[in-house]
């Protein structure tokens, strides 16, 4: 293909993407706008399967094309000269959206700055970059109201929480990542205690992983646990809610389940299912109150039970249908997830998990494509959707940083789990996240 013909290609994908992302919205009412201050209803539904696969190809597309027609120096800078993260933090750690709630048509920045003790012209420049991505509105001159996009920050948000552990915590890391490739002591582990978050606050003689620092800080634990639940909405991995045939199924069982991102909306919307939720006693606490608070009937109901369990040390309980691991156990070692993945083979049924990283070689991908239905990029975006897929990338990243583990493609788990005497039955694709169904083989 001719490099015009290309670029040609990518605007009829970006007009194509886009007007299919419209026509999505337009079932729920009208299309949204980037100054509403209300979120839209397609915002809130479990299965964005088929809005996410659009934005997907309009991102990738659009980042493309801008990335082949701007100068490269342009382009170079623009990836490095990003700030957000910092401005993000202020307005998260001061709940500034929650404070414009009650300003529905704007509140000068002068005011808000006394509202949370922030000098008022250091202020407005973080309001206007902000408002400039889309987050906020300026209404008037240093004036600023909520919009769809600032709302995910108010504090009853659980996205808000995860947006809090990167702004907070995973930048750190990111800060001296560089360091720890050529510390001589470190430079090849893949030990959690000395990942990059980890080596960035030991000058506070901070031992262990991440986990043991959230143990010994109030209120970073629960905080974890909430934006988890957030990242189900991100991720918009609770479309296998809509996708997966639960309906055939009697028992669930959550491993490393937390206070129940995954099996809450599960016990809300498959009531057939009787769910068993596995993790460490201290992190059971929290689910039982959540639990109590927003899903009694299933207590009332004995469709749920808390069963301790460490899963790096112990086996999963025996005999039930289905077992959901999600992405953030299989992203630790090989070695480690190898054992327990073979410990529940010995089990009946099928074991579900996301897997979020594509092949950027598009004869790989092809076959993916072909043999288990996985998604294809359309030419001439690149093979894994390109930026339009970004967020698994980074992922990644925040792993590495983290945890020193990684995320994995689907030839990298089909390795794993065939050691671990897993038979591959169905990829259920979900857009920006996928699951894959195991039984033994």
């Amino acid at each position: 293909m001719a490099n015009k013909a290309k670029l040609e290609a990518l605007l009829t994908l970006i007009n194509t993407s886009a007007r299919d992302a419209i026509a999505l919205y337009e079932q729920y009412g009208d299309a949204p706008a980037i100054d509403q201050a209300e979120l839209h209803p397609l915002d809130s539904a479990v299965d964005q399967v088929a809005l996410k696969s659009a934005v997907r190809i309009l991102e990738g597309a659009c980042a493309q094309i801008c990335t082949t027609l701007a100068p490269p120096a342009h382009t170079a800078v623009n990836l490095v000269q990003v700030y957000d993260h910092a401005c993000v933090r202020v307005v998260a750690r001061e709940r500034v959206s929650d404070i414009l709630l009650k300003y529905p048509k704007g509140l000068h920045v002068n005011e808000l700055a006394k509202q949370i003790n922030v000098e008022p012209k250091k202020l407005a420049r973080i309001m206007r970059l902000l408002a400039t991505r889309g987050c906020y509105n300026e209404v008037d001159t240093d004036v600023f109201a909520n919009n769809r996009l600032s709302l995910i920050l108010l504090e009853e948000n659980p996205v808000k929480y995860m947006i809090l552990l990167h702004v907070d915590l995973i930048t750190k890391g990111g800060s001296v990542f560089y360091e720890t490739l050529k510390d001589p002591k470190i430079a090849y582990s893949y030990e959690p205690t000395v990942a990059p978050v980890m080596y960035s606050i030991d000058k506070n003689g901070t031992e262990g992983t991440i986990f043991d620092w959230m143990a010994r800080h109030d209120g970073q634990r629960e905080a974890y646990h909430t934006s988890m639940r957030g990242l189900n909405g991100i991720m918009g991995s609770l479309a296998v809610l809509a996708h997966f045939p639960f309906e055939k199924y009697s028992t669930v069982v959550d491993v490393g389940g937390g206070v129940g991102a995954f099996s809450l909306p599960l016990a809300k919307t498959h009531k057939n299912v009787k769910i068993t939720i596995h993790d460490l006693p201290e992190a059971l606490v929290q689910t039982r109150d959540l639990w109590a608070k927003e899903c009694p009937e299933a207590l009332a109901e004995d469709r749920v039970e808390f069963e301790d369990l460490n899963f790096f040390e112990q086996v999963p309980v025996k005999g039930k249908d289905i077992y959901y691991v999600s992405a953030k156990l299989w992203a630790t070692s090989c070695e480690v997830n190898g054992d327990r993945s073979s410990e529940i083979s010995s089990t009946t049924g099928p074991t579900t998990n996301d897997y979020v990283l594509r092949q950027l070689s598009r004869k790989q991908a092809a076959i993916e494509h072909s043999e288990l239905g996985v998604a294809s990029a359309p030419e001439p975006l690149l093979a894994n959707f390109g930026v339009g897929n970004m967020r698994s990338y980074q992922q990644d990243m925040t792993m590495l940083f983290a945890h020193n583990a990684k995320e994995r493609t689907l030839q990298d788990f089909l390795a794993l789990t065939t050691v671990a005497g897993l038979k591959l039955e169905k990829v259920w694709d979900l857009a920006e996240s996928c699951v894959m169904e195991y039984s033994a083989a």
